[in-house]
Order: C-alpha cells, then structure tokens, then sequence
C-alpha cells in the first residue's frame, strides 16, 4: 500500500461539490448523474444479461468475472430490471441466487449493487440501530452527506419496509448533543442560500461556544451547523478562521468528543465538500492494520453512480496517491476486482 500525506482538509477542497446542496433542478441532477463512474449501459437488455448471470450460476462452480463485469456495468435502474426479469425467465429470485453462489466481502458487495439506493441506507441505518450496539459511523456518514430530500426518502423508506419511525428509533439508540443533532438533521429542512446578515454573528456565536468559552456550549454547534445551508457555512467557516485563527475542524476536535465530534465534523467537511469527506473516509478505511470493509463497500456502491470520479480527483490531491491504488493494495480476489471497477480508473 503507497504510503500517503494528508494535506489539510480545509484548504485542499474545491467549490465543485456545490451543486450537491444547491435544490435539484434539471441541470443539477444531470450535472450529479454525470459524477459517477457506473453509467447506465447503452445497448442494454434486460433479458440478454439475465441470461448472462443464469448461466454464470448454473451448474458447478460459478463465473464471478462474469457476474462481477456485468453488474458494475449497469446502473442501478438497469440492475433492478434484470431482477425483475430473471424472475420472469427463471422463476428465481435473483439476489437469492447470488447470495447462495457467492459469499464474504464479495457477496456482500454485489448484494449492496442490486439494492435499490434508498432501500440500501435504509437497511444500513436499520441495521445501525438494531444491531448489537448502536454503529455510530453509519448514522454520521449518511445523515451528514446526504441531501435533504433523499433524507425525506429515507425517512418514508423506513417507515414503508419496517412500520417504524426513524426518528424515534434513532432517538431510542442514542442520547445528549449527538441525538439532537441527528434530529436536526433528520429535519431535511436546512435554511436554503446564504444569510449575508447571520454570516459575523454565526461565527461569534461559535466562537463564544467554544474557544472563548470555559467549557463548551455544545447546542450552538448543533443548532448553527445543523440549520444553515452549506454556502452559508463556507462563508461562516471564513469569518471563523479570522476571528479565532483556528480552521472549524479544528475547534471542533477540541471543544467536542466521542460521537458528537464525529458528527459535527462530517457535517463541516460534507459543507465544504461531499467528495472530499468521502474520499477522506475511503483512505482512513484502508489505512493502518486491518481493513474496514464495511465502510469501504457502503461508499463505493453508494457513490458510484453520483459523485466517485469527485471523489477520486479529491483522494488524489489530500492523499498524494490513487485510491486505485489504495484499493488495489488493501484488497483482494473478486471483491478487489469489483472495487476497481467501481473505482473506474486509476489517477496514479
């Protein structure tokens, strides 16, 4: 594995990522759609590929490269189509069958590529909660980056596939300023655009709460970071530098600890920019001993189709190497090989 400088985060983001915050209009949804490495296929048939993937699960062994090649290949839509065929043809449900020929990473990969986007972070919170413990990087990575209205789909997701409120399960799993900025957030209902006239009195807000302060005034943070829209807290992040001489992240790694700094921080760095977090998220899973392979598998299928050529660009100027590379010397086998193709490209 190459061997990376992270350069700082603050100063390292580009304005790119600000059309994911800006209301989705046509333009800006094109403009996100075309982010992604994972297009979907144009020669596409729905009933060719099943057949495709039948075969490749027929009879002894499996053909990995086969179903691995394919399914990267094609966008998620088309993914929900060839199962809906395959059973019309087959008879068979087609994640049942991969998850009976496959197995570990890799399966747990694939499975995540055939599930529909708002059904797979509804899974993943629902599993975030229920699960022995409470897994709180799931919680901060998808409430923080994601838009407002995929938080409102979420949200009816959840209470469509578990006859349960996300909110009160949330609120049943979690205490203090990190349940109440999770509540926030779990809101969608940021101010929209910048408020010129709040920008100096957010930042001295801020500053009071903290590093001018014995102590820590934790509800300023979640209620400033958890309300306004993410140009406003550039513009704030700006006039906080000035005022404090410390970068946002920086105060907030001092004054705040455990899963509230967690938050706060995805919150700050996913304003600034959504690619940079990722991709600051993507190298810490892979670096040190060890692999974190279930934060790997959920930020490669879930940006694959909307931001992961941003998330490449970033990786390789914070981190001075590819996350091509990075992937390629942390993983193996079939797993390795999907990874890469998700991946799309190596920017060595």
């Amino acid at each position: 594995m190459c061997v990376c400088v992270l350069t700082d985060v603050a100063s390292s983001v580009s304005c790119s990522s600000a059309t994911f915050f800006l209301p989705l209009n046509k333009s800006s949804t094109v403009k996100m759609a075309s982010r992604g490495t994972v297009k979907a296929s144009g020669n596409f048939n729905a009933g060719a590929d099943a057949e495709v993937l039948y075969k490749a699960m027929k009879g002894l062994g499996t053909d990995e490269d086969a179903i691995l090649e394919l399914l990267t290949a094609r966008s998620n839509a088309q993914r929900q189509e060839i199962k809906t065929t395959y059973k019309t043809l087959f008879g068979k449900d087609l994640i049942d069958d991969l998850k009976g020929e496959l197995g570990g990473k890799f399966e747990t990969l694939i499975v995540g590529l055939m599930t529909p986007p708002i059904a797979y972070d509804v899974t993943l919170l629902r599993n975030a909660i229920k699960g022995a413990g409470t897994d709180e990087k799931v919680l901060v990575e998808i409430l923080a980056s994601r838009t407002p209205q995929q938080v409102k789909d979420i949200i009816a997701g959840y209470r469509q596939e578990y006859d349960a409120d996300l909110e009160e399960d949330v609120c049943g799993d979690t205490s203090g300023h990190f349940k109440r900025l999770l509540v926030i957030l779990l809101q969608a209902n940021r101010q929209q655009g910048i408020q010129e006239g709040m920008i100096e009195s957010d930042a001295q807000a801020l500053f009071k709460a903290g590093e001018q302060k014995f102590g820590t005034d934790e509800q300023s943070f979640v209620t400033i970071l958890g309300n306004r829209s993410a140009e406003h807290l550039k513009k704030v992040f700006d006039a906080y530098m000035k005022l404090s001489g410390y970068e946002m992240e920086e105060s907030i790694s001092r004054e705040t600890s455990g899963g509230l700094r967690d938050l706060l921080l995805a919150v700050v760095k996913c304003a600034r920019s959504v690619p940079a977090y990722f991709a600051e998220t993507l190298y810490y899973s892979m670096k040190g001993a060890g692999t974190d392979d279930n934060t790997l598998i959920r930020v490669m299928v879930s940006r694959s189709e909307v931001d992961m050529l941003d998330i490449r660009a970033a990786f390789r100027r914070m981190f001075a190497c590819s996350l091509h590379s990075v992937i390629k010397g942390d993983t193996s086998g079939d797993y390795r090989k999907a990874l890469l193709l998700l991946c799309g490209g190596d920017d060595a």
